[in-house]
């Protein structure tokens, strides 16, 4: 069974435009949720990642927050997240 992903991510930001051509590439399947429309949505982003910055990404129970892509790669890699 695949882990579900949520990503928090904003339209502007660089780091999650690059996130999302990652995940997408690779043929992940994942929710985006933009923290810049939706208030609640950062909030609940904060209370999981106690900090404020995107992209932050939720799989299963593991959270990455304020990450590049080779950051990325390596939190998949470590928790064995496949498409």
């Amino acid at each position: 069974m695949a882990t579900e992903l949520t990503l928090y991510s904003r339209e502007w930001c660089s780091w999650c435009i690059d996130a999302k051509e990652y995940l997408s590439e690779r043929g992940y399947r994942f929710t985006e949720i933009d923290v810049g429309k939706d208030r609640e949505a950062y909030k609940t982003m904060t209370e999981l990642s106690d900090q404020t910055y995107v992209p932050t990404l939720v799989a299963g129970e593991e959270v990455l927050a304020n990450f590049d892509t080779d950051q990325l790669e390596k939190f998949l890699n470590e928790h064995r997240i496949t498409p």
